[in-house]
């Protein structure tokens, strides 16, 4: 089992989170030598073992939709993939890049500049697809590509210079007996949707310095995105011409080289995506730094990913650590940097998630932060207060009497831009302060506690304010205020999506009623019973506000919300507990617990807040090992097999199939309760028998508890950063 005492990292030399790769201090180019392993060089085989982690071959067909798993870093809206043998054209590029029109991902190319050579002395291309056996892979921050043909050796990579620039290097060698005389050349095709207006909205561009994407502005809030300032832009070092033709280009290099046996020549080109005049500007200075000295982008970009995985595989058994890299790789690519309405880096639901991956989502923020802090603990913090930017406050033009409360999902446009897809009529379960303190135990400092502390104070008052309509001290999911809750439907289903559980079971019967501040002025909405995991959440905030307090130098705030703690968790232990069936259920507003549904999930979130007692705990136990209710082949399904409304399909949802984060709570409450072994066995059930947790297929959203199969949305983040503490112990405590 992983050691899980704290670890702290305060004095590691981390890059900025959101800044650009590049040091400002002159230094010698290391491209034309080989690192040497120091103290500040990665040692050169820390990627030994871990190539093609994921998938990521194949190129696309299409502009939509998107199938294909991808590689991005930095928190870059673009991203790549690496052509597969049988992608002959490609061969030479990097597929796509897709691209982020600010909330929905589509592809740009096939490959926007495949590199290719042309013999001058016979006027041949040199054909990279006689390559045999091509070397085309992915590992950990970087995509690569290696031919041997024609006495040449020829290698690619692609890496991340900054957070709208990756840089992309090709080296020529020679390894034939005779000299050779050979020019460069590059080429693309954009790939254009089947309908107007997203079809005429790209357009190449010659440079002087290469080719541009330019976009006329289509405002589809539903489907497409961009301005006449969105641009995307590749820029050589090598001076050439370029002529565009249509949708297709070529760029030819104005000089040959010559190369005797045995000699080398490089070629490095950047490809930058921006929104704004402003980004454009600052991304010319990225790149060119990043084309003066490439070797420094790629020994940077190393040093980082050693980093990551030193820290993050610390406590992963060796057999697992492809697994565990795979976590982190999965992780770093949804990562998002500031742009449009969202203003500090934080991670997404996952770039291939189509229209709702490429938002910022409270919960998934706050329990993906935590794993995070294991490998950057800078990146952790920002990902929380990413959410928190657009806390609402008094001061709120629209809604004040919600000050305090996180939108459920805040997108790069807000609804006074037109945004349609973030989402202000719910909040989401509150984890903000726990995570808060995670992340700080995992090496944010103490900046971060000072800065979070008064947004995390509104926040937990809101819950009482807003979600308590009886006032008793019981919080209920709810909805808001918000124009579109105009019915009893539409109110209904956003306070079920608070529950982050959206069409669970529990929720079937349940009413909706208003809520009102003590002068009776509406304040939103709840329904009409108060939910186990929410109490429980609220618990573990209490402790974790607790904790903050006193590290803030705050001891009589520590000690009223421990006070507040106790009292919570002795209501939830006697009101929220049924003995007779041994599980957790939400409580009615008339007094009765919610039985009829059959057990869920969210019955085991007492156990992981460790309020549950001990013999309450040792009955949850007996049901979760279980073959006839949670112990399924792939166990913990969301919803007890013997549920009358179980249901492991992808349609299902949360009426069944296995979510990874809930997975990840069960069998911590496991460990917290001292049934190791058990919680042990369910984990290794989970990983062997989840589709993709131990191969090269990508993490889902959701599992089929029956058969294994992954549903829903690919790479998915919070399965990624469950994953990784899985492998690491599976224990990630709530205080």
């Amino acid at each position: 089992m992983a050691d899980l005492t704290r670890r702290s990292f305060h004095g590691l030399a981390l890059l900025p989170v959101g800044a650009a790769v590049l040091g400002a201090a002159p230094a010698p180019d290391p491209a034309d030598r080989p690192a040497t392993a120091t103290g500040e060089t990665p040692a050169a085989d820390f990627r030994s073992g871990l190539q093609d982690l994921l998938d990521l071959h194949g190129v696309p067909t299409d502009a939509y939709p998107h199938a294909l798993n991808l590689f991005c870093d930095l928190g870059a809206w673009h991203a790549y993939g690496v052509p597969g043998p049988g992608d002959t054209a490609q061969l030479g590029g990097f597929s796509g890049p897709l691209y982020l029109a600010e909330e929905f991902p589509w592809y740009l190319s096939r490959a926007i500049s495949v590199f290719a050579l042309t013999d001058e002395a016979t006027g041949t291309k040199v054909d990279l697809s006689r390559d045999p056996a091509p070397e085309l892979h992915s590992a950990p921050g970087v995509l690569t590509q290696k031919f041997r043909v024609d006495g040449l050796r020829i290698t690619l990579d692609l890496r991340y210079a900054s957070n709208r620039t990756a840089l992309v290097r090709a080296t020529v060698r020679n390894e034939g007996d005779r000299p050779r005389v050979l020019r460069a050349h590059w080429s693309g095709e954009l790939l254009r949707h089947t309908t107007e207006p997203i079809r005429s909205a790209p357009s190449l561009v010659p440079t002087p310095t290469g080719v541009a994407v330019a976009f006329q502005e289509v405002r589809l809030q539903r489907d497409y995105l961009t301005t006449s300032r969105t641009r995307f832009e590749a820029v050589h070092s090598t001076p050439l011409d370029t002529v565009v033709s249509g949708d297709a280009y070529r760029a030819t290099a104005r000089r040959p080289v010559g190369l005797a046996p045995g000699a080398k020549a490089r070629f490095a080109w950047t490809e930058s995506y921006t929104f704004t005049d402003a980004e454009a500007a600052a991304v010319r200075e990225v790149v060119r730094g990043a084309l003066a000295h490439p070797g420094r982008v790629a020994d940077r970009g190393d040093r980082r990913w050693e980093g990551y995985l030193r820290r993050a595989l610390d406590g992963v058994v060796p057999h697992r650590r492809r697994a565990g890299a795979k976590a982190v790789q999965t992780i770093v690519s949804n990562w998002r940097s500031p742009a449009g309405r969202l203003l500090s880096d934080g991670i997404t639901g996952g770039i291939t998630a189509g229209t709702y991956g490429t938002g910022l989502w409270a919960w998934d923020a706050w329990k993906q932060a935590v794993t995070v802090a294991l490998f950057d603990p800078h990146l952790a913090a920002s990902s929380v207060e990413s959410v928190f930017d657009n806390q609402v406050t008094a001061a709120h033009p629209t809604r004040p009497w919600d000050a305090g409360m996180v939108p459920d999902v805040v997108f790069y446009d807000d609804p006074a831009a037109g945004g349609k897809l973030w989402n202000e009529r719910n909040s989401k379960p509150p984890l903000a302060s726990w995570a808060t303190w995670r992340v700080y135990e995992r090496g944010a400092g103490l900046s971060f506690l000072r800065r979070m502390y008064p947004k995390l104070l509104a926040h937990h008052d809101w819950w009482y304010r807003n979600r308590d309509h009886d006032r008793d001290g019981l919080a209920a999911y709810g909805s808001t205020l918000d124009p579109a809750n105009d019915s009893f439907v539409e109110r209904k289903g956003p306070a079920c999506w608070e529950s982050g559980m959206d069409n669970a079971p529990r929720f079937d019967d349940a009413g909706i009623v208003p809520n009102s501040d003590p002068r009776g002025t509406p304040v939103g909405y709840s329904l009409t019973q108060a939910s186990v995991d929410l109490n429980s959440y609220l618990y573990a905030e209490k402790r974790a506000l607790a904790h903050i307090s006193r590290a803030l130098g705050r001891p009589e705030a520590a000690t009223a919300f421990d006070r507040d703690a106790d009292r919570l968790r002795d209501t939830v232990r006697v009101r929220m507990y049924d003995p007779g069936t041994g599980w957790f259920y939400d409580l009615g507003d008339d007094g009765r617990l919610v039985v009829s549904a059959g057990k869920g999930i969210e019955g085991t979130i007492p156990l992981w807040t460790g309020l549950a007692t001990a013999q309450q705990a040792a009955a949850v136990r007996a049901a979760l090992v279980d073959p006839a209710q949670f112990a399924t082949p792939l166990p913990l399904p969301s919803v007890s097999r013997q549920s009358p409304d179980f249901d492991p399909t992808a349609a299902g949802y949360w009426r069944g199939p296995v979510w990874m984060d809930q997975f990840l709570f069960t069998v911590s409450g496991l460990h917290a309760y001292g049934y190791h072994r058990d919680a042990e066995k369910l984990t290794e059930a989970g990983l062997r028998h989840a589709q993709g947790m131990l191969d090269d297929a990508p993490l889902r959203e959701n599992y089929d508890p029956l058969t294994g199969a992954g549903l829903n949305t690919t790479n998915f983040t919070w399965s990624a950063t469950a994953l990784l503490e899985l492998l690491r112990g599976g224990i990630t405590r709530n205080t």
